[in-house]
């Protein structure tokens, strides 16, 4: 689980998170929805992903369809109640040290640039 400050509406992180445009401003090249399959597109190479659950304006769980069943991704925004701060946590899953340390550079790398296109200071 990694957490990250964002300085940003929660709808606006929500909207960033679960809707085609929003996602390939950040996440994918290109995203697609069909019913509960999201495509993302990258560098002309397609992963599909099922979409296990949602709730407004809090989190996405989406699952890819070449993982074991038992495994998930999931965005949730969560508010400090003291600061107002809100937090986007991440939640994937790796197989080995290795992947987990692979996965928290891809991530990093990911969510500097959906603060950068929310206009987000680190």
């Amino acid at each position: 689980m990694l957490e990250y400050i964002i300085h940003s509406s929660s709808k606006l992180l929500f909207e960033f998170l679960t809707t085609p445009s929003g996602l390939s401003e950040w996440f994918a090249d290109d995203v697609n929805i069909n019913g509960n399959i999201f495509t993302f597109y990258w560098d002309g190479a397609k992963q599909e992903a099922n979409l296990l659950d949602i709730k407004e304006g809090k989190s996405i769980r989406l699952r890819w369809t070449d993982r074991p069943v038992d495994t998930y991704f999931e965005f949730r925004i969560e508010q400090n109640e003291l600061t107002e701060e809100l937090s986007l946590i991440i939640t994937d899953f790796a197989e080995s040290e290795d992947d987990k340390n692979s996965l928290e550079v891809l991530w990093q790398g990911q969510v500097q640039r959906l603060m950068k296109v929310i206009g987000s200071k680190a």
